[in-house]
């Protein structure tokens, strides 16, 4: 078990290059289950997550070969096993896109239900729903999803609600299934295009994604390709707010600033000082953050993935706002740990109220999820003294070399071995 240990009061400065996404990556390695021939991918970070997904698909019979840092390929051209099990997948929620490739090619997967961090309840009942309607039968059993099917058929299929991962195996399931499919009431996040794009370079037929109305033509075969994967639209936003809540002068490089849109409007709105690029974004203080209120929404709105972040720059507002977590029902676990640190805080249901104050002060604090360890890692940057963010591990999932990133940009934080479980 390790911590993260910050001496905060340093004004960030220079610049940070973006990772590839985890969140693209994720079901990219997935896809190249739907095919028999190898898989390149370049800008894979390098992360626990991704370190389970491939552990997954070693357990599938697949070949893979890490042959230089961020780059990995995969031959998926026997499948040996079909069985994602629990000790895996229990770990990360992600793992049940295997579900839709596995069945698209083989006609038969046994997942496990799965896990992730704890922010409320994350089913995959659309999943399922969109698989029956495709013809596959489905079993739960001793906690395992039992997926059986012949040849899956096209079908028209609307979800019932918006979900990033259950787009994203409805995709690959309707990429080798026989005829049309039309998903409506699609997600829409950049990582949902970029895996349709990635489908129609191996010669796949998906139209619309980016929209909430996808329409896939099966094919018999998909083809080997070699791609690189988008930057990491939370890593970005996430080093723009530490920049921020410091009063920096921060660059993100290697973005893609289309993708961040409503964070952007945000911290104009706050007083930020944003200077936007092609493929960069620079943040710079005035010396104050305004406190400005924000809703959670799925994309294009504000993201839930950054609420725990805003929230430390609010604290540190100018005044009074409102941040309303519509998403998920269970993401203010860091309220706790961020009040330690003298925020000033107070939750009703969906919606916590941030009244500014003039500063933090260093504390042990505990991580509970992916975002707020990042929360609370920024909280530290800007705290007076020492702060000590303890159960990190959740950190890992997601944050390639933080440590060493915002080491670069002037930032005091170290990783040692904590004695605290």
């Amino acid at each position: 078990m390790h911590k993260i240990v910050i001496r905060g009061g340093a004004a960030l400065s220079g610049s940070v290059e973006i990772s590839g996404s985890k969140n693209a990556a994720l079901p990219l390695i997935c896809a190249a289950l739907l095919s028999t021939d190898e898989m390149t991918f370049h800008k894979i970070p390098v992360l626990r997550d991704i370190r389970t997904i491939k552990q997954l698909l070693l357990q599938l019979g697949v070949q893979l070969d890490d042959f230089t840092q961020g780059s990995l390929r995969i031959k998926a051209r026997e499948i040996a096993d079909h069985t994602a099990p629990y000790e895996l997948v229990k770990t990360m929620r992600a793992s049940v896109l295997v579900l839709g490739p596995l069945m698209a090619r083989e006609g038969r997967a046994d997942v496990s239900l799965p896990g992730g961090c704890a922010i409320g309840a994350r089913p995959i009942d659309q999943h399922l729903k969109g698989l029956e309607a495709m013809g596959a039968t489905i079993d739960l059993c001793e906690g395992y999803v039992q997926a059986r099917s012949n040849r899956l058929k096209g079908t028209d299929f609307t979800f019932d609600l918006n979900t990033v991962t259950g787009t994203e195996n409805l995709i690959m399931a309707a990429s080798l299934a026989k005829g049309t499919t039309v998903l409506r009431n699609c997600a829409i996040e950049p990582e949902v295009a970029e895996l349709a794009h990635v489908i129609n370079r191996m010669g796949g037929s998906v139209h619309g994604a980016g929209t909430d109305t996808i329409v896939i033509e099966g094919r018999d075969r998909l083809n080997g390709i070699v791609h690189e994967v988008m930057p990491d639209r939370i890593e970005a936003g996430t080093y723009l707010l530490a920049g921020a809540i410091t009063r920096g002068d921060v660059t993100v490089s290697q973005c893609e600033p289309a993708h961040l849109s409503s964070l952007l409007e945000k911290l104009d709105d706050a007083g930020l000082i944003l200077d936007v690029e092609q493929r960069s974004i620079r943040i710079r203080s005035n010396g104050t953050v305004k406190s400005k209120d924000v809703d959670t929404d799925p994309y294009p709105g504000f993201a839930t993935d950054f609420q725990a972040q805003y929230m430390a720059l609010m604290a540190l507002g100018d005044t009074r706002c409102r941040i309303t977590e519509r998403v998920f029902e269970n993401r203010f676990m860091h309220v706790q740990e961020l009040s330690r640190m003298g925020a000033r805080i107070r939750v009703s249901g969906r919606t916590a109220t941030v009244e500014g104050v003039t500063k933090l002060s260093g504390a042990h604090v505990q991580a509970t999820d992916l975002r707020a360890s990042a929360c609370l890692i920024m909280a530290g940057l800007a705290a007076e003294g020492v702060t000590e963010v303890h159960r990190v591990y959740h950190l890992d999932r997601g944050y390639e070399f933080i440590e060493e990133k915002l080491s670069q940009i002037g930032a005091d934080i170290r990783r040692e071995k904590d004695d605290i479980v």
